[in-house]
C-alpha cells in the first residue's frame, strides 16, 4: 500500500489472487503506454485519474472474458 493511503476494509473473496491480479494491472498499464512498473510500491500519483480507470476498466473487462470462458467450457462459478 502506499504512504497516505488507508485501508478501508475491503478484502479478496480469494487472497491468494493478489500476485496474479498485481501483475495483470502492470501489464496492461504497459500494454496502454502508461509509465508505471512494478515496484514502484503502487505509487500512482503522477498518472491521471483517466489512465487508472483505463487500466481498472480493462482489468475488469478481462476477468468478465476469463468467466465467460471458464462458463462456456461447462466450468459453473463457485456460489459465493
Amino acid at each position: 500500500m502506499a504512504a497516505g493511503q488507508e485501508y478501508h476494509g475491503r478484502s479478496q473473496l480469494v487472497p491468494e489472487v493478489h500476485k496474479a491480479l498485481d501483475n495483470m494491472k502492470y501489464e496492461i498499464a504497459s500494454e496502454l503506454g502508461i509509465p508505471v512498473y512494478q515496484g514502484s510500491e503502487d505509487y500512482w500519483g503522477n498518472i491521471s485519474s483517466r489512465d487508472c480507470g483505463r487500466v481498472g476498466g480493462t482489468i475488469v473487462k478481462r476477468l468478465i472474458a476469463m468467466a465467460e470462458k471458464e462458463i462456456l467450457n461447462g466450468k459453473m462459478p463457485d456460489k459465493i
